[in-house]
C-alpha cells in the first residue's frame, strides 16, 4: 500500500490554496497548487500527520472538496473515495515537494474510468508543475508588447483608440 499523504483538513488551507488562483482542469477533476513559502509550515496540521519525510525534505500536502454539485451524499463520497485512491497513486511519483494541493470533484470524477482519472492527474500535475503554473485567464490572448503599443498610440491594444489628429 501507498504511504498516506498529510491532508489539508482546515478551511483556511483550502482557501490559501485557492487564493493563489493556480489551477488545472481536467475532464474528471480540478487540480490546485499552492507552492509554501516556508517549506517547514505547519500551520492547521498536527504533527503525528508527516510534516516532513524521514530524510528532512518538506512533504506534499493534498485536500479534496466535493461540492453538492456533484450529487447526493453517496455520490459525493464515492468522488472523494476515488479522489483518494487516484492521489495515493499518483501525487508520490509526481507532486512536487513544498506544495500544497486541492483536488476538486466534478461530477465526470464519479462517472469517469479509473485509468482516465489517473491520467488526468498526472497530466495536471506536469502542467501545473511547469515553470510559470497554471493558465491565467486570458494570459493567452496578450501578446507581451500590447500596453506599450496602446499608450503610444493612445488607444487601447487593439488599436481601436482615439484617433490622432
Amino acid at each position: 500500500m501507498v504511504p498516506a499523504v498529510p491532508t489539508l483538513k482546515k478551511r483556511p488551507e483550502f482557501l490559501r490554496v485557492a487564493a493563489t488562483r493556480r489551477k488545472w482542469v481536467t475532464p474528471g477533476l480540478i487540480l490546485q497548487e499552492r507552492v509554501r513559502v516556508n517549506p517547514g509550515e505547519t500551520e492547521g496540521v498536527e504533527a503525528k500527520s508527516g510534516q516532513g519525510s524521514q530524510d528532512g525534505l518538506p512533504s506534499i500536502r493534498i485536500g479534496f472538496t466535493v461540492s453538492k454539485k456533484v450529487g447526493n451524499a453517496v455520490a459525493r463520497n464515492r468522488a472523494r473515495r476515488r479522489l483518494r485512491a487516484v492521489a495515493g497513486q499518483v501525487v508520490p511519483k509526481f507532486g512536487l515537494a513544498g506544495r500544497d494541493y486541492v483536488l476538486i470533484g466534478r461530477r465526470e470524477t464519479v462517472k469517469r474510468p479509473f485509468a482516465d482519472l489517473l491520467i488526468d492527474l498526472e497530466t495536471a500535475l506536469q502542467l501545473i508543475g511547469r515553470k510559470g503554473g497554471g493558465r491565467k485567464k486570458g494570459a493567452a490572448n496578450r501578446s507581451p508588447t500590447s500596453k506599450t503599443q496602446a499608450s503610444k498610440s493612445g488607444g487601447n491594444a487593439l488599436g481601436n483608440g482615439k484617433e490622432q489628429g
